[in-house]
């Protein structure tokens, strides 16, 4: 399956053939050109009944792609369900429903309906009843509104799977086959993804025609105006890098990327126990809460958003001017994918890595990959702070809008008790009352850079503790799957949602080795997992999952389950590890 170099593109909405109504709505919403995705789908989908794969990053401009098209083609007047749209998570389900009904703000008798898990079946059952014409849902809601026959899909035209590489990972592999074999043989199924993995393929070759191939640079567009930086510093003092960023940044409007909701939780709780305009989005929050964050973060209520990848998905928020990554990804699509969501619409955004030097090998594997440059910077001093917020309370008293008529009764008290005061001591004083309190903390801030070495730098020891995994809830287990199976980060993390049946699993750290490896997970979950995937298979290789030893610290390398060996002896691949003479055996 190659592309087709003959592919008309439109090189604007006006030309793509596009209904009056909804070039209208696009020159409302201030849009002017396609993106390239779009200046390729738009009038391929216009124009043929054919399958199709786009392959194009987050941020690309995906929705408008598929999204115009299925407007444009939808039979106003039948109330039957056309288009079902899926995608991997609710804030997506519902950004994609609001972005086509903003497109479609002119059509009248267009019902675009959101189904998504966390959100009362009813009120979606009765909506769909109303009749929707474009259903946009998440796949385990779908297929049980699809078995409880209140979503019937059998008049669908058009079945376009959003993010299905996102879907595919989380675990959603069973739903997405018990939906696609409930659609008709004739429809047209759209794939939209950032890749195109072994698991896409087999969707592609059993559910799909024939299909068309369309795919725009790998890189996402947003990266030429993004400045990518990395700070290293030991693990421990990650969090107090996520403070003077912010307070280096007076108007700083960005996310804080954490692995896992637990983080995601415990960082966000410091920064609001800290005073910062900060709160978490992660899979633990209520669908109302999840909306209140959100509706105070696209306000400006919340400066810093901190939020695990997962939670993050659908979030399309405009003008952010930092991407903090707390913890850097396994994926390093994933670090694009992140750092795309800061310089958009021409503007310029920053993408901030916070790393320990035995990650610099990670940065430069981002580099080789994405074609992106990282700039090592130092984490700015206590000096730097104090004097980028002195030059921002002057920006601030510059632009204080005096209201005299409400001001004016107080000022001849006011210039009474400060008439002793000249006007250099009263600038002083004015500027010391909020200086005053960064002054004071940053005094005698401590350097916190690491520099970096190729053994990794000893005054980074100390903080191992505090890693994913350790004694803070979580087990380390044994698989006998690797890198000659073809494992990834994120096939690993799929193979484990898929046998929990959810996505809402804390993973920790993964370690990918030739025939099999070891990875972190919430100590609650660990027999469960374990009994789940007994006679499982990955790729026709049966797994086999075990409960590992800890790694120790020490410098000599530590016993128990590490580079080889599970906790148990006779694994396949995985050699019990010898005590060095005289070293005692550990206790559980």
């Amino acid at each position: 399956m190659r592309p087709n170099l003959h592919i008309f593109m439109t090189t604007t909405f006006t030309e793509s053939g596009l209904r009056p109504e909804l070039l209208s709505a696009i020159q409302e919403m201030g849009f002017e050109q396609p993106t390239p995705i779009q200046a390729k789908t738009i009038p391929f989908l216009l124009s043929s009944e054919q399958d199709l794969i786009g392959l194009a990053q987050t941020g690309t401009g995906k929705t408008a792609a598929f999204g115009l098209p299925a407007l444009h083609l939808t039979e106003i007047e039948n109330k039957q369900t056309q288009t079902l749209i899926l995608c991997p998570t609710r804030e997506l389900c519902l950004q994609i429903a609001k972005d086509l009904n903003d497109f479609a703000r002119h059509l009248k008798k267009i019902n675009v309906v959101a189904v998504y898990g966390g959100a009362s079946i009813e009120t979606q059952i009765r909506d769909l009843n109303r009749g929707a014409q474009i259903v946009v849902g998440t796949p385990g809601r779908t297929r049980d509104l699809i078995n409880r026959k209140r979503l019937k899909p059998n008049h669908i035209k058009r079945l376009i799977l959003d993010e299905a590489d996102e879907m595919l990972t989380m675990g959603f592999k069973e739903e997405l086959d018990a939906i696609l074999e409930n659609t008709p043989d004739t429809k047209q199924t759209l794939l939209f993804s950032a890749t195109m993995s072994r698991e896409i393929s087999r969707i592609t070759s059993t559910y799909m025609n024939n299909p068309e191939q369309i795919s725009v640079s790998g890189r996402n567009t947003a990266a030429d105006n993004v400045t990518h930086l990395y700070y290293m510093v030991q693990a421990k003092d990650r969090y107090e890098v996520i403070k003077r960023i912010a307070d280096i940044n007076p108007d700083v409007y960005g996310i804080v990327f954490c692995r896992t909701r637990q983080e995601a939780k415990d960082v966000a709780r410091k920064l609001m126990t800290d005073d910062y305009n900060a709160d978490a989005l992660h899979g633990d929050l209520s669908q109302a809460q999840r909306d209140e964050v959100m509706a105070r973060f696209r306000t400006r209520q919340l400066q810093l958003l901190v939020a695990t990848d997962v939670a993050a998905r659908g979030i399309d928020v405009n003008d952010l001017t930092h991407v903090i990554n707390y913890n850097l990804p396994d994926d390093p699509e994933v670090y694009v994918h992140r750092s795309g969501r800061t310089g958009r619409a021409g503007k310029n955004g920053i993408s901030i890595a916070i790393i320990h030097s035995r990650e610099s090998r990670k940065i430069r594997e981002i580099e080789r990959i994405s074609g992106l440059k990282f700039k090592k910077e130092n984490v700015p001093s206590g000096r730097d702070i104090c004097s980028a917020q002195l030059l921002s309370l002057i920006d601030r008293l510059d632009k204080v809008q005096v209201d005299e008529k409400e001001i004016g009764p107080f000022l001849p008290d006011i210039y009474e008790k400060l008439e002793h005061m000249s006007r250099e001591d009263l600038i002083k004083n004015f500027v010391s009352a909020e200086f005053n309190r960064f002054l004071e903390y940053y005094r005698n801030a401590r350097d916190i850079n690491v520099l970096a070495s190729k053994r990794g730098d000893e005054r980074e020891r100390p903080a191992r503790k505090e890693r994913r995994g350790g004694d803070s809830g979580f087990s380390r287990l044994y698989i006998n799957i690797g890198s000659t199976h073809n494992v990834t980060p994120a096939r690993l993390i799929g193979v484990v949602n898929e046998a929990l049946r959810s996505n809402n699993a804390d993973i920790g750290k993964i370690e990918i080795m030739k025939k099999f490896s070891f990875f972190d997970i919430e100590d609650k979950l660990d027999d469960k997992l374990i009994r789940e995937l007994q006679g499982k298979k990955f790729d026709g290789t049966p797994i086999l999952v075990e409960k590992a030893a800890r790694k120790d610290d020490h410098r000599s390398g530590g016993g128990g389950a590490s580079r080889g060996g599970a906790s148990r002896g006779g694994a396949t691949g995985a050699p019990r590890k010898r005590r060095a003479p005289g070293e005692k055996r550990k206790r559980r």
